[in-house]
């Protein structure tokens, strides 16, 4: 039988490199058009608040990155970040501002094995388990604090959180940024974080391989409650409040943010590097549609519309997947070069 392989045209290439780079072309797309409409939008001074303010869904996007890499899905951070918040802060009195802290982060570890108890040990699916896990987390923030915020014991203990420590960026943009850097090397530097892909492409195939295919579903759960605990226990600090409406609708913001870096909600594709290009064009977008006064409904239906274009882009080009799209065929393709030097196209028979 025979087939013929046609080498992609040039446009061909030019779209396929726009949705692999969609994430750096939509930031510098936002800084360009933020910049022009929007005084003083690069100052140095604006562009770290508005870091710090997405450090918090930052670093619950880190959790999500790797439970959607794993092919499953957590919708208990907000919740988990809110009760967090509540442990971190409201414990001050009785323990101390560190130790309260600590249990802070032991409750988001603690919440996140039991959303993995739930999806792999039960083997409900993801969604309606940390969905359940999600409006019982929530019920017991209100149960436990009456439905009201609490407040702290001393209201300048967590204002080193939000002061510069590296330049200009706040010791929680600090941490985030080191954290999903550390995430960016184990997923492309370890054996482990490989293995990560495979469990997210195929489960059932990646344990046939001699993968533990459970044993990282659980640590991704893990690893997401523990990162919303940092979340939770690093904006009750610097607020002096833990509130059981914390993190309402973070969640779903920071599933945008995933996505829109490039990690697929079916598993087996990712980035950290993307999830943090995302994290950056969302805060992006809303800084300067604040700045404009924009209404916050609006906010939502510009970042739905860009969710969803990115997504429509990707599945198009889904069948394409292989062609090689790097930098360097790109500029090697667009350069001015003599006809003859094109790659021409070559017809492959198969027996």
């Amino acid at each position: 039988m025979n087939t013929s392989s046609v080498t992609p045209n040039g446009w061909t290439l030019a779209l396929l490199g726009l949705v692999r780079y969609r994430v750096i072309v939509i930031l510098v797309a936002t800084l360009v058009i933020a910049a022009t409409f929007v005084p003083g939008f690069l100052e140095i001074r604006t562009l770290s608040l508005g870091l710090d303010r997405a450090a918090t869904m930052g670093l619950i996007a880190i959790g999500l990155t790797v439970v959607l890499i794993a092919g499953q899905l957590d919708l208990s951070g907000g919740a988990i970040l809110a009760l967090s918040s509540i442990a971190a802060v409201g414990l001050q009195g009785e323990l101390g501002q560190v130790p309260a802290a600590l249990v802070g982060l032991g409750v988001g570890l603690a919440a996140g094995c039991f959303n993995g108890l739930l999806v792999v040990v039960f083997r409900i699916n993801s969604l309606v388990a940390t969905l359940a896990s999600m409006l019982l987390f929530r019920a017991i923030c209100h149960l436990i604090t009456d439905s009201r915020p609490v407040s702290g014991i001393d209201p300048f203990f967590g204002i080193p959180l939000t002061q510069p420590l590296v330049w200009t960026l706040s010791a929680r943009v600090t941490v985030f940024l080191v954290l999903i850097l550390l995430l960016h090397l184990w997923l492309t530097r370890f054996v482990a974080g490989r293995n990560l892909f495979a469990v997210g492409s195929n489960a059932t195939s990646a344990a046939a391989s001699g993968i533990r295919s459970r044993w990282y579903l659980f640590g991704a759960f893990v690893f997401s409650g523990l990162m919303a605990g940092v979340a939770g226990v690093t904006l009750g600090v610097a607020s002096n409040t833990g509130s059981p409406v914390f993190g309402d609708t973070i969640v779903l913001t920071a599933i945008a943010a995933v996505v829109i870096g490039g990690t697929r909600l079916e598993g087996g594709i990712g980035s950290a590097l993307g999830t943090l290009g995302g994290i950056l064009t969302l805060a992006s977008l809303t800084t300067a549609m604040e700045y404009q006064s924009v209404p916050a409904y609006v906010q939502d239906i510009v970042t739905g519309i860009t969710l969803l274009l990115l997504i429509l882009l990707d599945r198009l080009t889904h069948s394409k997947r292989g062609v090689d799209v790097s930098l360097t065929t790109l500029a090697r393709r667009f350069s001015p070069t003599k006809t003859g030097s094109q790659p021409k196209e070559t017809e492959r028979t198969i027996a």
